[in-house]
């Protein structure tokens, strides 16, 4: 991680989780040239996922949006562990899947939890093309899960 941004996680009071192994047949992020590609990353401390439950029933979209932050550090962590700590610029475009509760529409405002924190990390370079997408199930029984690829220096 650069020492610009560890200096400004510092600032923010954020610290990278460690990247959570996959529970499948794939690795958390691939570099491709001067991109990162990660894996969705859903809401988990310690290896154990955090919430489970619909946004807009069994979670709040509140709740959510700090689901979401979780998520977009996680694949922060998961970006800087294939780039290397001096490479991650910027973000180039976030995917948010929210598992929603029948009627419930705020899916842009629970991804702008992931949103948020790129801008407050990485200034103009956090901002980004985006899609939040209402779905009927996660993995896991999650009630977020984040996709980003970011961009590298180097």
């Amino acid at each position: 991680m650069s020492s610009e941004l560890a200096t400004r996680l510092t600032e923010l009071d954020l610290r990278l989780p460690d990247v959570s192994p996959p529970r499948g047949a794939y690795v958390p992020a691939v570099r491709s040239g001067s991109l990162v590609y990660v894996a969705g990353q859903v809401p988990m401390a310690n290896g154990e996922l955090v919430a489970t439950g619909k946004v807009g029933g069994d979670v709040t979209p509140e709740e959510a949006y700090g689901l979401s932050r979780r998520c977009a550090l996680a694949a922060l962590a998961a970006a800087v562990s294939v780039a290397g700590r001096d490479a991650v610029a910027g973000v180039v475009k976030v995917v948010g899947y929210v598992a929603s509760a029948d009627g419930f529409t705020g899916q842009p405002g629970v991804v702008d939890g992931a949103s948020d924190l790129f801008l407050a990390v990485f200034g103009e370079a956090g901002r980004h093309a985006r899609s939040a997408v209402g779905v009927a199930e996660l993995p896991l029984g999650a009630p977020v899960e984040i996709e980003v690829v970011f961009e590298t220096s180097g």
